[in-house]
């Protein structure tokens, strides 16, 4: 994994993370890590100092209740978007899709 990567989706991680006031232990245990390494596995991802594997992002990203995309996405604008697509009923999803195309066509 690039290292830019590994530091944009450490920072989005401690910032979800944070956001739902759940602890690295609290966070590494609900993705089913063992309790005596999971704050210091999730403080890793975090920094950016280990890789995580996918299986395990996306463990991460149903915890925290947010797409796996928001995680690597290349902007924030991005993941942002990505994070309140997600969260939108079906109804709200299709009109911001059609929203979404309406400015598409004017540019």
């Amino acid at each position: 994994m690039d290292e830019d990567v590994k530091i944009l989706l450490g920072k989005r991680l401690r910032e979800t993370r944070k956001s739902k006031k759940m602890t690295l232990e609290d966070l590494g245990v609900a993705i089913g890590l063992e309790e005596s390494s999971a704050s210091t596995r999730i403080s890793r991802y975090e920094t950016g100092i280990h890789s995580i594997e996918i299986n395990t992002a996306e463990r991460i990203a149903k915890v925290l209740n947010v797409p796996l995309s928001f995680f690597y996405a290349p902007t924030d604008d991005l993941a942002g978007l990505n994070r309140i697509f997600y969260n939108l009923d079906q109804d709200k999803k299709s009109e911001l899709l059609s929203f979404a195309k309406q400015l598409e066509h004017k540019t």
